[in-house]
């Protein structure tokens, strides 16, 4: 809410394993392959997170506290903002880590059907 894109010790994520496996739900097919994202930009991703955590905690604390709603709305606004800036991060390391993994390993085409059914869910 300050403005301040700094830390502070109780944001600052846990080390995080250098491997995040996670897998997609497609309709009656569930596949699990490892997505394997540099700690770099694990890091930056959940730091992203843990700001707009604590901006939208600021958001609650100004709804409490009978804020102006002009004011709550452009909090809201600015919280959408830095969700679709995360959104725009994952998506641009899936489309240079995970889909680049997939065209070289043959997996191209479930890759891309998932992604695909992924921005359907993503985009209004």
């Amino acid at each position: 809410m300050n403005g301040s894109n700094r830390l502070t010790p109780e944001s600052s994520p846990v080390s995080l394993p250098p491997e995040h496996p996670h897998s997609h739900d497609l309709e009656d097919e569930h596949i699990a392959h490892p997505h394997i994202h540099s700690e770099e930009s694990l890091r930056r991703i959940v730091n992203r997170l843990s700001r707009i955590e604590g901006h939208i905690r600021g958001i609650k604390t100004m709804v409490q506290q009978n804020s102006p709603c002009p004011d709550v709305l452009l909090q809201i606004a600015a919280v959408r903002g830095a969700l679709d800036k995360v959104a725009r991060i994952v998506l641009d390391e899936h489309l240079t880590e995970c889909i680049a993994r997939a065209a070289k390993e043959g997996d191209i085409e479930l890759e891309i059907k998932q992604l695909k059914a992924a921005l359907d869910r993503f985009m209004p």
